[in-house]
C-alpha cells in the first residue's frame, strides 16, 4: 500500500497504470469518470472528491447515442486505459478539444465510415490554427485507435491525413546575454536566482520545478521523477546551484509563492516571465532555459546521449539539434579560421 491511507468512499476505485502507480477515480454509471489527485484522505483528495460526487458533470449515455458514432467512440475513449492513465489536467485538456469537435455536426457521423478525405477536409479549415490543427489530430489518432482496438474498423484514418509541419522553432533558449541580465537584476539569495539557476543547471521542466525541494538532494545528486514522462532522472548539483540552495535553507519547496505556498505550472511561468521582463529580458520562458540547458551542454562537447540523460528525454530527435546546431557552430568558426590563414598566405605571395 506503500502508505498510502485506506478509506471507504463510494464510487472511488484503485487503479495501478502502466508505469505502476497508483491511481484514483470517482466512476458512476451515467457519470463521467474523474481522476482524483493526491493521496486519500488528503485535502486535494477530498476537494476533488466532494467536486465529482456532488455534481459530476454526466457523461452521455451510450444508449443515448448513434452506436458507433463519433460520439460512441469519444465515450469508449474516455474509459480507456489510454485515456485513464493520464494525469487529471491532462484528461480534462484533452477532453476539452475532442469535445468541442463533436459538439457540432461530426458528433453523429458514423466513426466506422469517416475517412481520411474528411478529416483532411476539417483539418483544412483549421489552417489558421496550425496549432490547435496538430493538437486535434493527435488526440483524434488516440480516439480512433480505439475503434481499431474495438474491431469497428481495421484502419486508422488519421494515419493517412496530412500533418502540417510546425513552422515554429518552439520557445527560444536564452542567450547568454539574456542570462546574465537577469542575474544582474536579481542577486545571490533572491527566488528569481534560485529558480534560473534550477532551470539552467538540471535542465528540468516547470512541472518539475515547483515540486522540487530539499528532500530530492540525495548524495550530491537531484533525483526527481519527471512530471511529464514519468521518467526518474538523478542530476549532478552543479556547484552554482549548490551554492543558490544553501541560500534558502532546507525547506520541502524550494520556490514558493508570496503567501508561502508552491507554485502551479502555469502560475510559476507567470511569476517567473515577470520577473524576466522586470529584468529586461522579455519574450523568455522558463522552458527556454531548458533549451539553453541543452545548448550549453552540446556546445561543452556533451554527447547527444549524455544531453538526453541530463534534460529526460527518451527520443535522440529533438537532443540532435543541439549538437547540430554546436557542431555547426565549431565547423564554421574551423572555416573562417582557414579561410583567414588561406587569405594571409596569398597576401603574403608577391605577384
Amino acid at each position: 500500500m506503500n502508505g498510502m491511507a485506506t478509506i471507504d468512499l463510494a464510487y472511488v476505485q484503485r487503479f495501478k497504470d502502466r508505469h505502476g502507480r497508483i491511481r484514483h477515480y470517482y466512476r458512476r454509471k451515467g457519470y463521467a469518470t474523474v481522476g482524483l489527485p493526491g493521496d486519500p484522505g488528503s485535502a486535494e483528495f477530498m476537494a476533488a472528491y466532494a467536486l465529482a460526487h456532488g455534481r459530476a458533470p454526466k457523461a452521455d449515455p451510450a444508449t443515448k447515442v448513434q452506436p458507433r458514432s463519433i460520439n460512441h467512440l469519444m465515450i469508449e475513449y474516455y474509459r480507456s486505459a489510454d485515456f485513464l492513465d493520464l494525469e487529471p489536467q491532462t484528461q480534462k485538456t484533452y477532453r476539452q478539444i475532442l469535445d468541442r469537435f463533436r459538439a457540432g455536426a461530426w458528433g453523429g457521423r458514423s466513426a466506422v465510415s469517416i475517412e481520411p478525405q474528411h478529416l483532411n477536409g476539417i483539418f483544412h479549415q483549421m489552417a489558421d490554427r496550425p496549432g490547435a490543427q496538430r493538437n486535434l489530430r493527435k488526440r483524434l489518432m488516440k480516439a480512433f485507435a480505439v475503434a481499431v482496438e474495438l474491431g469497428w474498423r481495421k484502419d486508422n484514418p488519421v494515419r493517412e491525413t496530412k500533418s502540417r509541419k510546425r513552422k515554429s522553432k518552439g520557445f527560444i533558449p536564452w542567450s547568454e546575454a539574456e542570462i546574465e541580465t537577469f542575474e544582474a537584476k536579481w542577486g545571490e539569495g533572491t527566488r528569481e536566482r534560485l529558480a534560473l539557476y534550477l532551470l539552467l543547471y538540471t535542465g528540468v521542466r516547470r512541472s518539475d520545478v515547483v515540486g522540487m525541494g530539499q528532500q530530492h538532494v540525495k548524495n550530491g545528486r537531484i533525483a526527481v521523477t519527471q512530471d511529464k514522462t514519468d521518467v526518474p532522472i538523478w542530476i549532478p548539483v552543479h556547484p552554482r546551484l549548490k551554492a543558490e540552495i544553501a541560500r534558502h535553507g532546507a525547506g520541502m519547496t524550494f520556490i514558493l509563492t508570496q503567501y508561502g505556498r508552491p507554485f502551479s505550472p502555469a502560475g510559476f511561468t507567470s511569476w517567473f516571465v515577470e520577473r524576466a521582463t522586470l529584468a529586461g529580458v522579455t519574450g523568455r520562458t522558463p522552458h527556454g532555459l531548458r533549451k539553453a540547458a541543452g545548448r550549453r551542454l552540446a556546445e561543452a562537447g556533451a554527447t547527444t546521449k549524455e544531453i538526453a540523460a541530463v534534460l529526460g528525454h527518451t527520443s535522440l530527435d529533438e537532443v540532435e539539434t543541439y549538437t547540430r546546431s554546436a557542431d555547426q557552430a565549431k565547423l564554421a568558426d574551423t572555416a573562417i579560421a582557414k579561410l583567414e590563414k588561406a587569405e594571409k598566405r596569398t597576401a603574403g605571395v608577391k605577384p
